[in-house]
Protein backbone atom coordinates (compact mmCIF):
# COMPACT_ATOMS: atom_id res chain seq x y z
CA UNK A 1 0.00 0.00 0.00
CA UNK A 2 1.40 3.87 -0.81
CA UNK A 3 0.97 5.86 2.06
CA UNK A 4 2.56 8.96 0.29
CA UNK A 5 -0.63 11.46 -0.53
CA UNK A 6 -0.02 12.74 -3.60
CA UNK A 7 -1.25 16.62 -3.44
CA UNK A 8 0.32 19.72 -4.83
CA UNK A 9 1.93 21.36 -2.06
CA UNK A 10 2.20 24.90 -3.08
CA UNK A 11 -1.35 24.85 -3.89
CA UNK A 12 -2.55 22.87 -1.15
CA UNK A 13 -1.07 25.61 1.28
CA UNK A 14 -2.26 28.49 -0.53
CA UNK A 15 -5.62 27.11 -0.55
CA UNK A 16 -5.66 26.08 3.01
CA UNK A 17 -5.88 22.41 5.07
CA UNK A 18 -9.46 22.81 5.20
CA UNK A 19 -9.19 21.21 1.62
CA UNK A 20 -8.71 18.00 3.10
CA UNK A 21 -11.57 18.38 5.92
CA UNK A 22 -14.43 20.74 4.64
CA UNK A 23 -17.01 18.97 2.36
CA UNK A 24 -15.32 15.52 2.76
CA UNK A 25 -17.65 14.15 5.24
CA UNK A 26 -21.50 15.44 5.57
CA UNK A 27 -21.29 14.47 8.87
CA UNK A 28 -19.10 17.75 9.55
CA UNK A 29 -21.07 20.73 9.87
CA UNK A 30 -18.64 23.84 9.30
CA UNK A 31 -15.53 24.84 7.91
CA UNK A 32 -11.42 24.83 9.57
CA UNK A 33 -11.01 27.88 11.34
CA UNK A 34 -14.22 27.93 14.03
CA UNK A 35 -13.38 27.65 17.25
CA UNK A 36 -14.73 23.57 17.70
CA UNK A 37 -15.44 21.33 15.36
CA UNK A 38 -19.04 20.39 15.38
CA UNK A 39 -19.94 16.89 13.58
CA UNK A 40 -23.84 15.54 13.49
CA UNK A 41 -24.40 11.99 14.98
CA UNK A 42 -26.68 9.85 13.47
CA UNK A 43 -28.02 7.90 16.64
CA UNK A 44 -31.08 5.93 14.81
CA UNK A 45 -31.01 2.22 15.97
CA UNK A 46 -29.25 2.82 19.11
CA UNK A 47 -31.44 2.69 22.34
CA UNK A 48 -28.44 3.76 24.66
CA UNK A 49 -25.48 5.06 23.03
CA UNK A 50 -22.35 4.92 24.58
CA UNK A 51 -18.97 7.42 23.31
CA UNK A 52 -16.02 5.83 23.36
CA UNK A 53 -12.96 8.70 23.49
CA UNK A 54 -9.30 7.92 23.04
CA UNK A 55 -6.19 9.86 22.98
CA UNK A 56 -2.92 8.74 21.26
CA UNK A 57 0.65 9.34 19.79
CA UNK A 58 2.80 7.64 17.58
CA UNK A 59 5.72 7.57 20.29
CA UNK A 60 9.20 7.73 19.13
CA UNK A 61 8.73 5.98 15.42
CA UNK A 62 7.82 9.35 14.56
CA UNK A 63 11.96 10.13 14.72
CA UNK A 64 12.48 7.61 12.68
CA UNK A 65 9.78 8.18 10.01
CA UNK A 66 10.84 12.12 10.10
CA UNK A 67 14.54 11.02 9.41
CA UNK A 68 13.89 8.75 6.36
CA UNK A 69 10.70 11.61 5.26
CA UNK A 70 8.41 8.76 5.93
CA UNK A 71 5.97 11.40 6.95
CA UNK A 72 3.20 9.96 5.60
CA UNK A 73 3.25 6.72 6.89
CA UNK A 74 3.83 7.89 10.40
CA UNK A 75 0.54 9.14 10.02
CA UNK A 76 -1.53 5.96 9.30
CA UNK A 77 0.55 4.64 12.62
CA UNK A 78 -0.45 6.76 15.05
CA UNK A 79 -4.84 6.64 13.75
CA UNK A 80 -4.36 3.26 13.17
CA UNK A 81 -3.23 2.56 16.64
CA UNK A 82 -6.25 5.21 17.71
CA UNK A 83 -8.83 3.44 16.17
CA UNK A 84 -7.39 0.05 17.19
CA UNK A 85 -8.07 1.34 20.87
CA UNK A 86 -11.34 2.88 20.42
CA UNK A 87 -12.96 -0.09 18.51
CA UNK A 88 -11.69 -3.21 21.13
CA UNK A 89 -14.91 -2.11 23.21
CA UNK A 90 -17.32 -2.58 20.22
CA UNK A 91 -17.37 1.24 18.57
CA UNK A 92 -17.60 2.64 15.35
CA UNK A 93 -15.30 5.30 14.94
CA UNK A 94 -16.41 8.67 14.48
CA UNK A 95 -14.40 11.88 14.29
CA UNK A 96 -10.65 12.60 14.73
CA UNK A 97 -9.06 15.73 15.93
CA UNK A 98 -5.30 16.03 15.16
CA UNK A 99 -2.71 17.57 16.79
CA UNK A 100 0.97 19.45 15.76
CA UNK A 101 3.20 20.58 17.73
CA UNK A 102 6.40 21.97 16.05
CA UNK A 103 9.49 24.47 16.96
CA UNK A 104 9.02 25.61 13.12
CA UNK A 105 6.14 25.33 10.69
CA UNK A 106 7.04 24.33 7.43
CA UNK A 107 3.62 24.42 5.44
CA UNK A 108 4.76 21.97 2.93
CA UNK A 109 5.53 19.69 5.89
CA UNK A 110 2.16 20.35 7.80
CA UNK A 111 0.27 19.88 5.06
CA UNK A 112 1.62 16.45 3.99
CA UNK A 113 0.65 15.51 7.79
CA UNK A 114 -3.29 16.94 7.76
CA UNK A 115 -2.82 15.28 4.13
CA UNK A 116 -1.90 12.08 5.57
CA UNK A 117 -4.05 11.74 8.49
CA UNK A 118 -7.25 13.06 6.82
CA UNK A 119 -6.76 10.30 4.37
CA UNK A 120 -6.09 7.38 6.98
CA UNK A 121 -9.18 8.34 8.55
CA UNK A 122 -11.41 7.96 5.75
CA UNK A 123 -9.95 4.81 5.16
CA UNK A 124 -11.74 3.98 8.71
CA UNK A 125 -14.92 5.18 7.54
CA UNK A 126 -14.80 7.98 9.86
CA UNK A 127 -13.90 11.63 9.77
CA UNK A 128 -10.90 14.09 10.37
CA UNK A 129 -12.74 16.98 11.46
CA UNK A 130 -9.82 19.45 12.08
CA UNK A 131 -7.35 19.95 15.69
CA UNK A 132 -4.63 22.23 16.50
CA UNK A 133 -1.33 23.24 14.77
CA UNK A 134 0.73 24.70 16.64
CA UNK A 135 4.34 26.42 17.16
CA UNK A 136 6.54 26.56 19.77
CA UNK A 137 9.98 27.91 19.32
CA UNK A 138 10.59 27.72 23.24
CA UNK A 139 9.34 24.24 23.66
CA UNK A 140 10.25 22.10 20.63
CA UNK A 141 13.57 22.45 18.20
CA UNK A 142 13.01 23.70 14.87
CA UNK A 143 12.28 20.68 12.25
CA UNK A 144 11.04 19.27 15.25
CA UNK A 145 7.41 17.91 14.72
CA UNK A 146 5.67 15.99 17.78
CA UNK A 147 2.00 14.91 16.77
CA UNK A 148 -1.00 13.35 18.37
CA UNK A 149 -4.81 12.69 17.83
CA UNK A 150 -7.77 11.98 19.53
CA UNK A 151 -10.86 9.69 18.31
CA UNK A 152 -14.71 9.68 19.48
CA UNK A 153 -16.26 6.69 18.81
CA UNK A 154 -19.79 5.32 20.06
CA UNK A 155 -21.00 1.96 20.89
CA UNK A 156 -24.51 0.48 21.92
CA UNK A 157 -23.95 -0.05 25.85
CA UNK A 158 -25.61 -3.70 25.38
CA UNK A 159 -23.08 -4.17 22.55
CA UNK A 160 -19.74 -2.81 24.76
CA UNK A 161 -17.16 -5.43 24.07
CA UNK A 162 -14.66 -4.98 27.76
CA UNK A 163 -14.04 -8.68 28.59
CA UNK A 164 -16.71 -9.34 31.47
CA UNK A 165 -18.24 -11.62 29.40
CA UNK A 166 -15.31 -13.93 28.90
CA UNK A 167 -15.65 -17.17 30.21
CA UNK A 168 -13.54 -20.72 30.87
CA UNK A 169 -13.38 -22.30 27.80
CA UNK A 170 -13.52 -19.65 25.62
CA UNK A 171 -11.09 -19.65 22.09
CA UNK A 172 -8.48 -17.07 22.21
CA UNK A 173 -7.77 -15.80 18.41
CA UNK A 174 -4.59 -13.60 17.60
CA UNK A 175 -4.60 -11.19 14.52
CA UNK A 176 -1.04 -10.97 12.81
CA UNK A 177 0.73 -7.53 12.93
CA UNK A 178 2.24 -5.82 10.44
CA UNK A 179 5.38 -5.69 12.27
CA UNK A 180 6.59 -3.95 15.26
CA UNK A 181 4.04 -1.34 14.83
CA UNK A 182 4.48 1.31 17.18
CA UNK A 183 6.49 0.10 19.97
CA UNK A 184 9.83 -0.52 20.51
CA UNK A 185 11.22 2.11 18.57
CA UNK A 186 13.77 3.39 20.94
CA UNK A 187 15.79 -0.02 21.15
CA UNK A 188 15.01 -0.22 17.10
CA UNK A 189 16.91 3.42 17.14
CA UNK A 190 19.34 2.62 19.21
CA UNK A 191 20.19 -0.40 17.08
CA UNK A 192 20.24 1.26 13.84
CA UNK A 193 22.46 4.27 15.96
CA UNK A 194 25.03 1.40 17.11
CA UNK A 195 25.06 0.19 13.38
CA UNK A 196 23.84 1.52 10.58
CA UNK A 197 24.29 -0.29 7.99
CA UNK A 198 21.22 -2.42 9.19
CA UNK A 199 18.68 -0.12 7.66
CA UNK A 200 19.46 -1.53 4.55
CA UNK A 201 20.33 -5.67 5.32
CA UNK A 202 17.80 -7.57 3.65
CA UNK A 203 15.00 -9.23 5.67
CA UNK A 204 12.52 -11.70 4.58
CA UNK A 205 13.05 -9.68 0.60
CA UNK A 206 12.49 -5.68 2.01
CA UNK A 207 15.16 -3.87 3.93
CA UNK A 208 15.15 -3.33 7.65
CA UNK A 209 14.22 0.05 7.69
CA UNK A 210 11.00 -0.64 5.43
CA UNK A 211 10.24 -3.50 7.74
CA UNK A 212 10.17 -1.83 10.89
CA UNK A 213 8.67 1.60 9.30
CA UNK A 214 5.46 -0.66 8.10
CA UNK A 215 2.39 1.22 9.38
CA UNK A 216 0.48 -0.01 12.09
CA UNK A 217 -2.39 -2.16 11.28
CA UNK A 218 -6.20 -0.95 11.57
CA UNK A 219 -8.45 -3.99 12.12
CA UNK A 220 -11.95 -2.14 12.47
CA UNK A 221 -12.53 -3.63 8.74
CA UNK A 222 -12.43 -6.85 9.67
CA UNK A 223 -13.90 -6.30 13.47
CA UNK A 224 -17.12 -4.54 12.30
CA UNK A 225 -18.90 -7.25 10.57
CA UNK A 226 -18.36 -9.30 14.20
CA UNK A 227 -20.03 -6.84 16.28
CA UNK A 228 -23.57 -6.82 15.14
CA UNK A 229 -23.81 -10.63 15.26
CA UNK A 230 -22.31 -9.88 19.06
CA UNK A 231 -19.36 -12.90 18.71
CA UNK A 232 -16.22 -11.09 20.50
CA UNK A 233 -16.66 -11.44 24.39
CA UNK A 234 -13.24 -9.89 24.78
CA UNK A 235 -10.22 -7.63 22.40
CA UNK A 236 -6.98 -6.70 23.65
CA UNK A 237 -4.93 -4.38 21.22
CA UNK A 238 -1.64 -5.59 21.61
CA UNK A 239 1.30 -2.62 22.04
CA UNK A 240 3.96 -1.99 24.74
CA UNK A 241 4.27 -4.28 27.37
CA UNK A 242 3.36 -7.03 24.73
CA UNK A 243 0.60 -10.05 25.55
CA UNK A 244 1.23 -10.23 28.98
CA UNK A 245 0.70 -6.35 29.65
CA UNK A 246 -2.27 -5.82 26.92
CA UNK A 247 -4.61 -9.17 27.46
CA UNK A 248 -4.39 -8.74 31.35
CA UNK A 249 -6.57 -5.76 30.89
CA UNK A 250 -9.60 -7.17 29.99
CA UNK A 251 -9.86 -10.40 32.17
CA UNK A 252 -12.45 -10.58 34.54
CA UNK A 253 -11.79 -12.35 37.87
CA UNK A 254 -12.05 -16.07 38.21
CA UNK A 255 -9.97 -16.66 34.79
CA UNK A 256 -6.66 -16.95 33.08
CA UNK A 257 -6.05 -16.73 29.17
CA UNK A 258 -2.96 -19.42 28.65
CA UNK A 259 -1.47 -18.56 25.52
CA UNK A 260 0.47 -21.12 23.80
CA UNK A 261 3.74 -18.84 22.25
CA UNK A 262 4.68 -21.62 19.76
CA UNK A 263 1.61 -20.99 17.92
CA UNK A 264 3.09 -17.54 17.29
CA UNK A 265 3.99 -16.73 13.15
CA UNK A 266 6.64 -14.17 14.10
CA UNK A 267 7.84 -12.26 10.82
CA UNK A 268 11.47 -12.61 10.66
CA UNK A 269 12.21 -8.63 11.50
CA UNK A 270 11.96 -9.52 14.91
CA UNK A 271 14.76 -12.58 14.81
CA UNK A 272 16.90 -9.39 13.50
CA UNK A 273 16.17 -7.59 16.07
CA UNK A 274 16.39 -9.93 18.93
CA UNK A 275 19.76 -10.91 17.30
CA UNK A 276 20.96 -7.31 16.83
CA UNK A 277 19.86 -6.26 20.81
CA UNK A 278 21.17 -9.72 22.07
CA UNK A 279 17.98 -9.74 23.65
CA UNK A 280 16.33 -13.00 25.97
CA UNK A 281 12.75 -13.98 24.54
CA UNK A 282 11.24 -12.85 27.63
CA UNK A 283 12.17 -9.07 26.65
CA UNK A 284 11.18 -9.58 23.05
CA UNK A 285 7.49 -10.57 24.54
CA UNK A 286 7.25 -7.98 27.06
CA UNK A 287 8.89 -5.26 24.10
CA UNK A 288 7.09 -6.51 20.88
CA UNK A 289 3.72 -7.46 19.72
CA UNK A 290 6.18 -10.58 18.37
CA UNK A 291 3.61 -11.05 15.45
CA UNK A 292 0.19 -10.77 17.25
CA UNK A 293 -0.99 -7.36 17.00
CA UNK A 294 -4.55 -7.84 18.34
CA UNK A 295 -6.39 -10.57 20.53
CA UNK A 296 -10.19 -11.72 20.38
CA UNK A 297 -11.85 -13.97 22.92
CA UNK A 298 -15.03 -15.84 21.56
CA UNK A 299 -17.13 -18.80 22.87
CA UNK A 300 -15.37 -22.02 21.26
CA UNK A 301 -17.97 -22.75 19.72
CA UNK A 302 -17.98 -19.60 17.65
CA UNK A 303 -14.18 -19.81 16.69
CA UNK A 304 -14.61 -21.44 13.51
CA UNK A 305 -16.92 -19.06 12.24
CA UNK A 306 -15.08 -16.47 13.43
CA UNK A 307 -11.88 -17.31 12.12
CA UNK A 308 -13.72 -17.76 8.58
CA UNK A 309 -14.78 -14.11 8.45
CA UNK A 310 -11.68 -12.73 9.59
CA UNK A 311 -9.83 -14.68 6.81
CA UNK A 312 -12.64 -13.25 4.46
CA UNK A 313 -11.63 -9.79 5.56
CA UNK A 314 -8.19 -10.49 4.33
CA UNK A 315 -6.60 -10.74 8.26
CA UNK A 316 -4.24 -13.67 8.91
CA UNK A 317 -5.81 -14.53 12.13
CA UNK A 318 -5.23 -17.80 13.93
CA UNK A 319 -5.68 -19.80 17.80
CA UNK A 320 -2.92 -18.88 20.28
CA UNK A 321 -4.78 -20.48 23.55
CA UNK A 322 -7.49 -20.60 25.42
CA UNK A 323 -9.23 -19.00 28.64
CA UNK A 324 -8.59 -21.24 31.99
CA UNK A 325 -9.28 -20.90 35.26
CA UNK A 326 -7.44 -18.50 37.46
CA UNK A 327 -6.31 -15.26 38.84
CA UNK A 328 -7.32 -12.43 36.15
CA UNK A 329 -3.01 -13.28 34.20
CA UNK A 330 -2.14 -13.95 30.88
CA UNK A 331 -0.04 -17.08 31.13
CA UNK A 332 2.56 -18.15 28.36
CA UNK A 333 3.43 -21.75 27.86
CA UNK A 334 5.67 -23.35 24.83
CA UNK A 335 8.61 -21.54 23.19
CA UNK A 336 8.46 -19.13 20.54
CA UNK A 337 10.05 -19.99 17.54
CA UNK A 338 12.14 -16.66 15.75
CA UNK A 339 13.05 -17.45 12.13
CA UNK A 340 15.64 -15.61 9.96
CA UNK A 341 13.90 -14.45 6.64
Amino acid sequence: MRYRVDIDVANETKAGLGRFIDGKDPRVLNRVGAFASLFALDLEGFKEPVLVMKTEEPGSKQVLAAQHDRIESVCYDMINHLINDCVVMGAEPLAVQDLIVCGKMDKSIVTRIVAACAAACAAQGCALTGGETTEQPDVVPAGTYILGSSVIGVVERAKIVDGSKIEIGDAVLGFASSGPHTNGYTLIRDLLKRDPKLANEIVAGRTFLDAVLEPHRCYYPALKGLFARGLATGLAHITGGGIRENLDRILPEGVDASVDLSAYKIPPVFERIRRAADASDAEMLRTFNLGVGLVLVCRARDAAAVLAHLVRHGEDAYAIGEIVAGSGVVQCRGALRFERG
